[in-house]
């Protein structure tokens, strides 16, 4: 896994990995867990705060890792509660993260796993931008920590993010070491503690990184499927061409499930292009019902984009007609679309506010 800076985010390692450095370089590994529980519980990223950590392992600490969050350049808050961050990395290097409010308190982030996408979905206004490098563990980390500060200083300080989904910009499992590490660290107990059934992952199925799932943690999966059939997925998902339906779900079958999990189908509802009554046949007749949940999501229009959103009345028959069929399914409620927050939106062009914020901190003085 090469490195992406010279000295890396210490938000990207796992607590065994730390104990590890700390133990190779004549430190005692219990310090590990005094550590996590001043940056992940406390949330105190200063080191000078850490009141039971010496001196000397400070030093070292900080020699080693750089303890800088990442900046949110700028936010925007939709009339449904959706708020939208442009997160900077060290590099000015930009990401967009959303948080999603929900019924009982709960607080979904969606974070980003690349800067860009290299897959390149004819409906994803990310997939437009190409990908320019893979984020490091502690920048998809520090997405959830740079939110998180925010939220207490400018929100409430009761303000807490409950779920993850990796449904940002990118291709988490084309990221797969960075986002294997950094959901080590959102799992870890004695760090931020959340539950397996609180994360899920979301690939557009790259077959030989599935087929690597049982080295990965134990959490939800969910696949971009979009399509029942072979050549309207090709259109939609160049990445089809290379792994198609029946490759992906043989690959999908070797996933390790826990009892009552399921595997969810994202489907993407795309107006006269996948709404059709040969695409529900298609749909119940490939996927394995027992293990299988369908997540319908009505396309989400922005600029540039063909294509169209289904009516009402037509996304209810469709998933009326797959439950018919025995597929259990749901339809995503659209959050956040005035301010191009929804899925498939995301892709930082803020321009204006981008080159201010790099005018400030990445301009040499002249």
């Amino acid at each position: 896994m090469k490195a992406i800076f010279d000295q890396p985010s210490f938000y990207g390692i796992p607590l065994d990995t730390l104990k590890e450095i700390l133990k190779e370089n004549g430190h005692k590994p219990f310090n590990a867990d005094q550590i996590y529980s001043w940056v992940y519980e406390k949330l105190v990223f200063d080191v000078d705060g850490w009141t039971n950590i010496s001196k000397d392992l400070k030093s070292f600490l900080t020699s080693k890792f750089s303890f800088e969050l990442p900046k949110v350049v700028w936010n925007g808050h939709s009339k449904d509660g959706t708020r939208k961050f442009l997160v900077g990395m060290r590099d000015s290097k930009t990401v967009e993260t959303v948080m999603i409010p929900a019924k009982n308190n709960r607080k979904t982030l969606c974070i980003s796993s690349q800067v860009g996408c290299a897959i390149g979905c004819t409906f994803c206004h990310t997939g437009t931008m190409g990908l320019t490098r893979h984020l490091e563990a502690g920048e998809i980390v520090g997405q959830f920590l740079a939110v998180t500060k925010w939220l207490k200083e400018n929100v409430s300080d009761e303000e807490r993010l409950s779920n993850i989904v990796y449904m940002g910009q990118g291709e988490p499992l084309h990221n797969f070491e960075h986002v294997k590490n950094a959901t080590k660290v959102f799992l870890e107990p004695k760090g931020l503690g959340l539950g397996q059934r609180r994360v899920t992952l979301s690939t557009s199925g790259l077959v030989p990184q599935i087929e690597k799932l049982d080295d990965f943690p134990p959490i939800n999966i969910a696949i971009s499927l979009h399509a029942a059939h072979n050549k309207i997925r090709s259109e939609l998902m160049p990445i089809n061409k290379a792994y198609d339906l029946t490759r992906l779900l043989d690959a999908i079958k070797k996933i390790p499930l826990k009892a009552h999990r399921y595997i969810t189908y994202e489907y993407l509802l795309i107006e006269k292009y996948n709404d059709r009554a040969e695409d529900i046949e298609a749909l119940i007749d490939l996927l394995p019902k027992k293990v299988s949940k369908v997540n319908l999501i009505p396309f989400n229009e922005y600029p540039e984009s063909s294509f169209k959103r289904p009516s009402v009345t037509r996304i209810n028959w469709f998933k009326d007609q797959l439950e018919k069929g025995g597929i259990t399914c749901t339809i995503r409620t659209t959050k956040g679309a005035d301010i191009l927050a929804a899925c498939g939106q995301l892709k930082s062009e803020m321009d204006k506010k981008l080159n201010l914020w790099e005018e400030e901190n990445f301009t040499s003085p002249t």
